[in-house]
């Protein structure tokens, strides 16, 4: 008789594990096993099985006949893939709110929230990688296109570790809050040219910081590997 499982059981186990490949938890190439996925989580097999089926369809696991299952090897070109994508889909969502209408109250808020970033000091990069995610996540979601969204954010995931290690200093900080209160300026005095230029220069400034911050994720990845052996 076929094993049944609630599929809330697969779902949990999954996203446990993507939100720690994604904050590189695990090295590369680090091997999952059935047994000791089983053991950790608490749940029979099917659950896992289905859960690293799930991580092989986001490409975030590779598997490998007689071998298994093992976290996705560093693609170089694949970041720069991502970060070209991002620039595209990016460019449109603000060249569409320069020819259309968007919420006034949350750009006052945006606008606001930016402006006070501008005195802090930094404190945790984690929190403000998050709060970068969120200024870019939030004009997609003005131009109401909810594929367009999902789109940002499913490479929002990908790139948050060099996000992370990117607003590590006060100055870096200040020069992401200038850029960002550039971009809604432009916005709002629909100049097209003005904010393609401010959104690209904002997104270059993280592309410029990846092989920097695959160095430090990279060691921080090894030595909890170490760490846990």
């Amino acid at each position: 008789m076929k094993e049944q499982h609630s599929p809330n059981l697969s779902t949990d186990v999954f996203s446990v594990l993507k939100e720690r490949i994604i904050r590189w938890e695990y090295a590369p190439g680090h091997r999952f096993t059935e047994e000791g996925l089983c053991e950790e989580f608490g749940v029979s097999r099917s659950p896992v099985r289905e859960a690293l089926r799930m991580l092989v369809e986001n490409k975030l696991v590779d598997k490998t006949p007689h071998k298994g299952y093992s976290v996705k090897q560093l693609d170089m070109q694949e970041i720069h893939e991502l970060y070209d994508v991002r620039l595209a889909l990016e460019t449109f969502v603000i060249e569409r709110l320069t020819q259309s209408e968007y919420p006034e109250e949350d750009w006052q808020e945006l606008y606001h929230t930016w402006q006070d970033l501008q005195k802090t000091s930094i404190t945790n990069s984690s929190d403000f990688a998050k709060l970068d995610e969120d200024f870019h996540e939030r004009l997609a979601r003005w131009t109401g296109n909810r594929t367009l969204l999902d789109q940002i954010r499913s490479i929002d995931e990908r790139l948050h570790f060099i996000r992370v290690t990117d607003i590590t200093s006060t100055e870096r900080l200040r020069e992401t809050c200038e850029q960002h209160l550039r971009i809604l300026d432009c916005i709002r005095e629909r100049n097209v040219d003005c904010a393609r230029e401010a959104l690209q220069l904002n997104i270059e400034e993280g592309r410029k910081n990846v092989e920097h911050a695959i160095k430090e994720a990279l060691a921080r990845a090894y030595m909890g590997s170490k760490a846990g052996a």
